[in-house]
């Protein structure tokens, strides 16, 4: 198994994107202080073909320009119902958010609320995964792996 990554220059810092025989398996956000990958045979950091591809999407994102990604991902490291959540999350329309509860229930899980928000918050594909689109139930942000500012700014954009 070959991993890939490189560090990507965003308005909100720069975020460390992985990947995995070409689809998406992490994106680190400013602040987690997550390093390359060291557990398995790592390509050298490299823009190459499908990193490039992320890379302009990234920055079309953040310029306005895209709503949505068209990114392969990878999310086989994650349990089940995780994957459900993040699943879900992929049909939160731009511009738009959910609460847990709301997630929860979608799924067909209507008391798993707080797993859901463990699901949020462990979610290895941020901002690509938008898991920024989930609010908690008295419409407050709740957390964000990158921090309450970061949330505040993706909804922001995408307003």
């Amino acid at each position: 198994m070959t991993l890939n990554y490189c560090t990507h220059p965003t308005p909100l810092g720069e975020l460390l994107l992985v990947t995995r025989n070409g689809a998406l398996v992490n994106v680190g956000l400013p602040g987690q202080n997550i390093e390359p990958p060291r557990h398995a045979i790592v390509g050298k950091q490299d823009t190459g073909e499908h990193l490039g591809a992320i890379t302009q999407q990234l920055d079309e994102y953040f310029s306005g320009k895209r709503t949505t990604f068209n990114v392969n991902t990878d999310l086989s490291a994650t349990t089940e119902f995780r994957r459900t959540v993040l699943e879900h999350l992929l049909t939160i329309p731009y511009g738009h958010t959910q609460t847990y509860a709301q997630v929860a229930q979608a799924i067909g899980r209507p008391r798993a609320v707080r797993a859901v928000g463990s699901a949020c918050a462990t979610n290895p594909i941020p901002i690509v995964i938008p898991c920024h689109r989930v609010l908690r139930s008295d419409g407050s942000l709740g957390g964000y792996a990158g921090g309450l500012d970061m949330k505040r700014a993706l909804l922001e954009l995408e307003q």
